[in-house]
């Protein structure tokens, strides 16, 4: 691995870890769906990365899937998140436990 591919892989792992903590402290709905997209943000900048440096690799292509699948996955997210604030008046997680059965 070359000193390059190596400070892809640092900065990826850094935005995987704050996402990560993102996800599992904040307890605000909106902040939880922008943790996720930094995860995410994480595993494109990988795949990019060894696209670069391995060749016949189909990194890039991926990346652009998983860019689009994202961009999906954010407006079902900010969907249920304003059905849910005229429900309750709050995107708090830990009030959503009521929405059982």
């Amino acid at each position: 691995m070359s000193n390059e591919l190596i400070d892809f892989l640092i900065v990826s792992i850094a935005l995987l870890a704050i996402g990560i903590y993102g996800v599992s402290v904040k307890r605000n709905f909106i902040r939880m769906l922008f943790a996720i997209e930094i995860i995410i943000n994480a595993a494109n900048l990988n795949l990019v990365a060894f696209a670069r440096f391995i060749p016949n690799s189909e990194g890039q292509t991926l990346a652009l899937f998983s860019i689009a699948v994202a961009a999906a996955e954010v407006a079902v997210g900010l969907a249920l998140i304003i059905v849910a604030y005229r429900m309750y008046k709050n995107i708090d997680v830990a009030d959503f436990r009521s929405l059982k059965g």
